[in-house]
Parts: C-alpha cells; structure tokens; sequence
C-alpha cells in the first residue's frame, strides 16, 4: 500500500511536523530537507506558509511562552497572598508543560546560536524572573522558609519542573499530568514551608 503525499498541511500541522524534528535532530542539526521529508511535501510547498525553519523555530518557542506567561495574566497568580499565587503559577507550569509538551522541550533545548533563541532565552528569563519575585514576596511575607536563598531555591524548582520533559509521556505514560503537578506542589511546598508550617 502507497502511503498518499499530504499536500494539505496548515501552518498548525507544519509546525508540530518541525516541533517533532527538531526535537529528535536538534534545531541546528535539522535542514529544510528534513523538513520536506518529514512532512511529505516538497520544501517550495513548506516555504508556502514560512519564509524558512527559523521562523518555525519562533512559532513553536512563542507558543510555549505564551502559554507559560499567559499563566501569570491569570487571576490567582494575579491576587492574593504571594505563597498562593507561587503555589498556583508552579502547579500551573506543570500543566502548560505537560499539555505543551514537545514545545516546551524545543524552548528548553534552544542555546542561543540564532536570534530567535536568543530571544526566547531573554523571553524565559523574565518569566523565571517574575516567578523569583513571587517567591520573595513569600518570604519576605514569612509564608515560607527564609533560610534558603532565593535565586537558590528558585532553580531547584525550575529544574525539577524542567526536568518533566525528560521522562513524562502524555499518551500511555504511568502518570497523569495532574498527579504529576500534585506532587511538584507537595515536594515544593512541603520543604518551602518546612516541618513548622
């Protein structure tokens, strides 16, 4: 049986097509030919609907970080006391990664050689930033343990949801994303509050 050329692909599905390469090759390591291969089309198709994979590249990042900023629009990570609105946006990232995942995996993977990495680096820090201040906010407040540095202890919560990427799988994996955001919230906050609170 022929498997039929897909001369029908939208910007959305061109992009998941390069999400998914750049993914398995690294971005550097992924031509325009593995691109048309991948998807089954011929390159002059691909450039159709971009002007070449950097701007591929973008769409994929911006769809991460605007998932990933767009939690910090939302209400509970906007009012209230800093601990809860820490303990919101955490369990949130969680999600966003967990239902972005292959586009979250491509910005963690991004190292700075072309302008749109560099830009989405940038984009990334501000996030990590703005999610640092919460947590100082929460210490300041007394709301949890103000023994731990803070720039310290904001890696060690990145790193262990970053690390998400590496070993969960939404399809058939052992864990739902929601048991896995329970347990970032229960680790984190179980030892940012300390045995006291």
């Amino acid at each position: 049986m022929t498997t039929a050329r897909r001369d029908t692909y939208t910007p959305e599905s061109l992009l998941a097509v390069a999400v998914t390469v750049f993914n398995e090759r690294g971005y550097d390591g992924t031509s325009m030919e593995h691109l048309s291969k991948a998807a089954g089309i011929s390159k002059s198709s691909i450039y159709h609907h971009v002007t070449g994979k950097e701007e591929l590249l973008r769409r994929a990042v911006s769809r991460a970080l605007d998932g990933l900023f767009g939690i910090l629009d939302e209400r509970p990570a906007r009012v209230g006391r800093a601990v809860e609105r820490l303990e919101y946006v955490t369990r949130r990232m969680v999600e966003v990664l967990t239902a972005e995942l292959p586009y979250v995996t491509l910005l963690l993977r991004v190292r700075g050689n072309t302008g749109t990495e560099r830009w989405a680096m940038e984009r990334r820090r501000e996030f990590d930033h703005q999610v640092a201040e919460l947590l100082k906010a929460a210490a300041a407040d007394g709301d949890v343990r103000g023994d731990i540095e803070v720039r310290l202890a904001t890696r060690l919560v990145f790193g262990m949801i970053n690390s998400i990427v590496e070993w969960f799988r939404p399809e058939g994996g052992e864990l739902e994303s929601a048991e896995v955001a329970d347990a970032v919230v229960e680790l984190v906050f179980g030892g940012l509050r300390g045995a006291d609170r």
